[in-house]
């Protein structure tokens, strides 16, 4: 079975750090996000994933050789014009030519179990099958109401609080048969959640979807990449990039310098990176290369690579750019 992996998006939500990488690389526990669905995908037995790009596509090179040193071969198709979700999937139609296969939406961070969620697919006949995921807030997503026996019936767009029969919403994970690639248009932007589910609910086509408690989440904004940060660091999410989480758990990559009297708590802190005496960083994500000053405090921020805060600053919750200097 192969996996088409939507990362195109240009990442506008976690800007200012994407302007110089896509969202996908953005680190979770001092590994970029898409390495994490890599794993995920690697201990269900997938060989074979498509990367579906157009934003600064070339960055993803730098993924593909150690993928495939874990046994996932990784291929990056790029788009000249982006065409949504169905459009991008349509794209990569040969591809996928030979059977069932899996989609992911590129800022979903899960342990799904996607054996089981085949599974349901296989049993129920499906031509599609949306994982879903229970959320607090259903009325920030969109919501999936189904039939008793899993059959999606309709969709509710944000709804309004305490107006939906459920608190399931689209966990951005799919089983697609490849027949339903022949209802996308070609060469045109076409949504997979606003266009082509709610067409197969229209003409009575056997949609599914199932709900799981696994660990879920949207990564798609500065908040949520800390949170998804924390949870690593906590074990909340679980990564070998955290060998033994709990909460006193910090993840401290090679080659940082600490000076004296520095204090690191519930934090990230990537490759190269200098903590001077006194510096202080808390429930903060440091990409590499970041120096703190002698003094300094960064508190639930997440700094771009090689950014410099200078002795005394306090940064609090902000998300800077790469390569800026910030100072008193």
């Amino acid at each position: 079975m192969k996996a088409l992996l939507l990362a195109g998006g240009r990442g506008t939500r976690l800007r200012p750090l994407t302007h110089s990488r896509p969202k996908h690389l953005l680190p979770i526990a001092n590994r970029a996000h898409i390495d994490h669905v890599f794993d995920l995908l690697v201990a269900h037995g997938v060989q074979e994933a498509v990367l579906l790009t157009s934003y600064l596509a070339e960055r993803f090179d730098g993924v593909v050789t150690p993928a495939a040193a874990r046994g996932l071969n990784v291929e990056v198709a790029r788009e000249t014009t982006p065409l949504d979700t169905a459009g991008a999937l349509k794209n990569a139609e040969s591809s996928v030519a030979g059977g069932t296969f899996l989609a992911f939406n590129g800022d979903v961070l899960t342990q799904l179990d996607l054996g089981s969620l085949v599974d349901w697919h296989v049993r129920k006949g499906a031509l599609a099958t949306i994982a879903l995921t229970p959320v607090d807030d259903p009325s920030a997503y969109g919501v999936v109401v189904t039939d008793d026996d899993g059959r999606v019936e309709s969709f509710i767009e944000k709804p309004p609080a305490g107006t939906v029969p459920t608190n399931l919403i689209n966990a951005g994970v799919y089983v697609l048969e490849p027949e339903v690639l022949d209802r996308i248009p070609s060469g045109e932007p076409y949504s997979l959640e606003r266009s082509l589910f709610p067409s197969l609910v229209a003409v009575g086509a056997p949609l599914y979807a199932t709900g799981s408690d696994a660990y879920w989440m949207d990564v798609g904004t500065a908040p949520k990449l800390l949170q998804a940060n924390q949870d690593s660091l906590i074990g909340r999410f679980l990564t070998p990039a955290v060998p033994e989480p709990g909460p006193e758990a910090v993840a401290v990559a090679p080659g940082v310098k600490i000076g004296d009297d520095v204090s690191v708590v519930r934090s990230c802190v990537g490759e190269g990176s200098s903590l001077a005496n006194g510096a202080r960083v808390e429930s903060s994500v440091l990409l590499p290369g970041v120096e703190v000053g002698r003094g300094a405090w960064v508190r639930s921020s997440v700094l771009g690579e090689g950014v410099v805060v200078e002795p005394g600053v306090h940064v609090a919750g902000r998300a800077v750019a790469d390569g800026a200097v910030i100072s008193g």
